[in-house]
């Protein structure tokens, strides 16, 4: 009698079942936290653009006037490279920034359209799904994802 040595077609079975149930898991999970990571990213870059803009404010006594709509092109030619050296051309998922501010410099605004890229409704406060639009107004957020924010 000879013996084959192997795996059996049933012991192959479980064991593609087991990894199939073990991804099936941890996808959604990972992709969650991608999508964390880029927001993340996003507020950071909001925040380091807003500081800049701080510091244009603090040197000409107001904010870069008449911005409507503009994108990093836009704030690059007000804070680059003297506050800020190279400017995000756009946020965690690819999309353009929203820069805005008043015809005076008294206000701005800086928004990301989030993961759908689509603009949506500013309520303010915090926000619990991705394609929530993240806002950055005059130093600080006025639309963010819900957790602590630091």
């Amino acid at each position: 009698m000879r013996k084959e040595k192997g795996f059996t077609l049933i012991e192959l079975l479980i064991v593609v079942a087991i990894i199939g149930i073990i991804a099936a898991i941890a996808i959604p999970n990972l992709l969650n936290a991608i999508d964390r990571g880029k927001q993340k990213r996003t507020m950071a870059d909001m925040r380091s653009i807003g500081t800049a803009i701080e510091s244009y404010a603090v040197d000409n006594n107001f904010y870069p006037k008449n911005m409507a709509n503009v994108g990093s092109a836009g704030i690059t030619t007000h804070v680059s490279p003297i506050y800020m050296k190279t400017v995000p051309t756009t946020d965690g998922w690819q999309n353009v920034w929203d820069i805005d501010s008043t015809a005076t410099g008294a206000e701005y605004t800086i928004s990301s359209t989030a993961k759908d890229g689509a603009a949506g409704t500013n309520n303010g406060g915090t926000t619990n799904n991705f394609d929530c639009d993240i806002v950055f107004a005059n130093g600080q957020f006025f639309q963010w994802p819900q957790g602590t924010q630091t």
